[in-house]
């Protein structure tokens, strides 16, 4: 072979390796701009070069790491924003029923002391009032025994409402979870 012609064969070698990487940097555009998933494979086919030429060219083994890792990091960014996100909705109903919770109790327990407060004057009053006063205070009695016992209803279903939002708390914890195993699982591959 002629030295020229050797010359020559290298020029080419190097104008189609250009090419190529060229051709790759173009599929990565693509493939980023319609959002399809940037694998080795895809990259290849869209550029219409060789999986091996990828692994081989140093240049284009760069070019397509890094599109990789910047897919990557975007994907996992945006999980993670949707993870804070139903993360922090489910928090702010525990909070909110802990909170209504807790104000029903106070009620309740204020409530039974009056009752209690309103029975000892109760027995107090029948020994020394007439029975028209004692007839009063029943009634009063009765009207406070039935908010008693409606505080009490509210209070049982805020416990309903707290224990399902724990529940749903759980639930999304351990789906989130799953979820993250398979992007761990999906980026392995």
């Amino acid at each position: 072979m002629k030295p020229g012609a050797t010359a020559a064969a290298i020029a080419a070698r190097q104008r189609q390796t250009e090419q190529k990487l060229v051709q790759v940097e173009t599929a990565i555009g693509q493939l980023r701009r319609e959002r399809g998933r940037l694998t080795v494979r895809a990259i290849a086919d869209r550029a219409e070069v060789s999986a091996t030429f990828l692994y081989e060219n140093e240049a284009a083994r760069a070019l397509v790491k890094n599109a990789v890792e910047d897919s990557r990091s975007r994907h996992d960014r945006a999980a993670e924003q949707e993870h804070d996100r139903v993360e922090a909705t489910w928090r702010e109903r525990a909070l909110n029923a802990e909170s209504e919770l807790t104000r029903t109790q106070k009620e309740v327990f204020a409530q039974r002391q009056q009752i209690g407060e309103l029975m000892g004057q109760l027995r107090d009053f029948d020994q020394m009032v007439p029975g028209e006063s004692v007839q009063h205070l029943t009634t009063e009695n009765t009207t406070l025994k039935h908010r008693v016992h409606q505080l009490t209803q509210e209070h049982r279903k805020l416990q309903e409402r707290l224990e399902g939002a724990r529940s749903n708390i759980r639930f999304a914890d351990k789906r989130i979870a799953a979820l993250e195993a398979q992007l761990l699982e999906r980026d392995r591959s």
